[in-house]
């Protein structure tokens, strides 16, 4: 009995398929996820031409996720080359423990809040009344601008997941839906992390509540240990 020849592209019996024994094929995105890998470890070995190869495979993401968040093609432009500055400098921190694709992510969404903090429509506190209705004489400008340092101080005090969800739906008005799509997690996830975020402010925050005799002193003593603390190089999340 004779054997019919393979044809062409298939193996012989008994041989392992051109990939190699118990090898499988990557699909598309775990493919993906591989090259980001190599080209970031190509730039952390020298390769002059891998963080470029890098931002191209990734640059319309990172511009429609600035975009959707900054709303202003001149500010996401400015933001992203930022961010990108930022993840070249700092490609040594890759931990591996998520993909290349979502710590890009997570550069751009931070650079992005970075931004929109400066522009955010800070909180104002109420003016107080003189009983019938009439308003009393209005707190000084510099009482207002040490609220507003305690409120940013407060913020810098959560844990960046918190504070991301808090800043994009109470600061900036984004509905959690969007919030969500935006830090790329579940929109029951958002709900939790600003109701946690909230509830931790309560609590720093509740020496501002009206009426608290303490509020000035006990703002006036954060700014100055805010001040302190950043001409001491401390922690500035």
């Amino acid at each position: 009995m004779t054997t019919s020849e393979p044809s062409a592209g298939e193996p012989p019996a008994g041989e392992p398929p051109a990939g190699g024994v118990g090898e499988t094929a990557l699909s598309p995105a775990a493919d993906h996820a591989e090259q980001d890998r190599r080209l970031l470890r190509r730039h952390l070995n020298g390769d002059p031409d891998a963080f470029a190869a890098l931002v191209r495979t990734h640059s319309n993401r990172m511009w429609t996720v600035a975009i959707n968040m900054l709303r202003d093609r001149e500010d996401a432009a400015d933001t992203v080359q930022e961010a990108m500055l930022s993840a070249y400098r700092g490609a040594a921190t890759f931990r591996g423990e998520a993909s290349v694709a979502t710590w890009l992510h997570r550069i751009v969404v931070n650079a992005c809040l970075d931004r929109l903090r400066r522009r955010m429509a800070r909180p104002q506190v109420p003016l107080p009344t003189d009983g019938e209705g009439e308003l009393a004489e209005p707190r000084d400008a510099m009482a207002e601008g040490e609220t507003r340092l305690a409120v940013d101080a407060a913020l810098g005090q959560l844990p960046e997941a918190l504070r991301l969800a808090v800043v994009l739906v109470d600061g900036l008005g984004y509905s959690v839906a969007d919030a969500a799509a935006l830090l790329a997690v579940p929109v029951g996830t958002v709900k939790s992390r600003c109701a946690r975020g909230r509830a931790k402010l309560a609590v720093m925050l509740d020496y501002l509540r009206p009426g608290n005799p303490t509020a000035l002193d006990s703002v006036s003593q954060s700014r100055h240990v805010n001040a302190s603390d950043a001409a001491g190089g401390g922690d500035q999340r």
